[in-house]
């Protein structure tokens, strides 16, 4: 019970001197969706090879809906799909063929084979160009139909290397509905990416990934706690009121031209409930009140700065 759908222990390689990976954990829950962010270089396509049986790990272990990838590989390629970082469709064929391609592959036989891709063209919007040949899709749709045969035999376990790579701001949102419509219907998705956004609009959880470590892991608001900055910002009415909540809660940094106060905060109610607390015991109303939060960005430039010590590279994260 409650067995992850993608459990990483201690993972570890090296191609010569370059360590790619040094001892990465995490866990991703079944029906879920995690994203492994972090700068160029940090390991993230390299953990998703390992997983998806691509490249062997010098030492550790990982299982994908528990099959061992070392031991057990068929195992695992029988409940996965993988989505590169470059689109793997047959310029030559078209939509339909493709897809047909990849059920044959999969040995679906004639009949499901033609049922299923007929499903998956109707899900990913492609029956009108179904018969077209590939020179006449756009980015958008090429992406889509490398989704869709990913798909083909229906995978549990789901690794998105970087899907949207160069897609205009609609065709990412389309794709970022159809991982929510998948994931809505129990599968598992582990998703690379350097978009914050894409990873804060879709990720239950988090991993940052740096220097071949896992520098945090949680959820995107427990990470956006973890980074200084967040505030509450409260207007006022008049000059009186600014000045006597200034006095009040001495912490604060006042705005003379816009008449707010900033006063430090975790994020949390506990803070907004102790600031407004104050307040109303001395009287003083708010005429405005904001919440501002650190955001992925700052998360990412937070954890993933690096130092030169001692002749060796080192995450100023802190090891989870």
């Amino acid at each position: 019970m409650n067995t992850p759908a993608i459990d990483v222990r201690g993972l570890r390689k090296s191609y010569g001197d370059k360590v790619v990976l040094d001892g990465v954990n995490f866990s991703v829950a079944a029906g879920t969706v995690t994203a492994l962010l972090g700068p160029n270089g940090a390991g993230k396509t390299t953990t998703v090879h390992i997983l998806s049986t691509l490249v062997r790990p010098d030492s550790g272990a990982a299982f994908v809906n528990g099959c061992d990838v070392v031991r057990e590989p068929d195992g695992v390629r029988a409940g996965i799909g993988l989505t590169g970082q470059f689109s793997a469709v047959d310029g030559l064929l078209t939509g339909e063929e493709n897809l047909l391609l990849m059920a044959r592959l999969r040995h679906l036989g004639p009949k499901r084979s033609k049922t299923r891709v007929a499903e998956l063209l109707e899900q990913f919007d492609l029956v009108e160009a179904a018969r077209k040949p590939l020179a006449t899709y756009s980015g958008g749709m090429q992406r889509r139909l490398d989704l869709a045969m990913t798909l083909v035999a229906t995978p549990r376990v789901i690794f998105l290397d970087e899907p949207t790579t160069g897609l205009d701001p609609r065709s990412r949102h389309t794709m970022w509905d159809i991982v929510r419509e998948l994931v809505a219907e129990g599968t598992t998705v582990l998703l690379t990416t350097q978009h914050l956004d894409e990873a804060d609009e879709l990720a239950h959880r988090i991993a940052v990934l740096d220097g071949g470590r896992i520098v945090a892991d949680g959820t995107p608001d427990q990470l956006k706690r973890l980074v200084p900055g967040g505030h509450i910002q409260l207007r006022f009415a008049d000059p009186g009121s600014l000045e006597a909540a200034s006095r009040l809660l001495d912490e604060s940094d006042r705005d003379e031209a816009g008449l707010a106060l900033s006063v430090p905060s975790d994020g949390g109610v506990g803070t907004l409930r102790n600031v407004l607390g104050r307040l109303d015991e001395a009287n003083l109303e708010v005429d405005d009140l904001s919440i501002h939060t650190p955001d992925l960005d700052d998360v990412f430039f937070a954890l993933t700065g690096k130092k030169e010590e001692s002749g060796r590279v080192e995450s100023k994260g802190t090891q989870s």
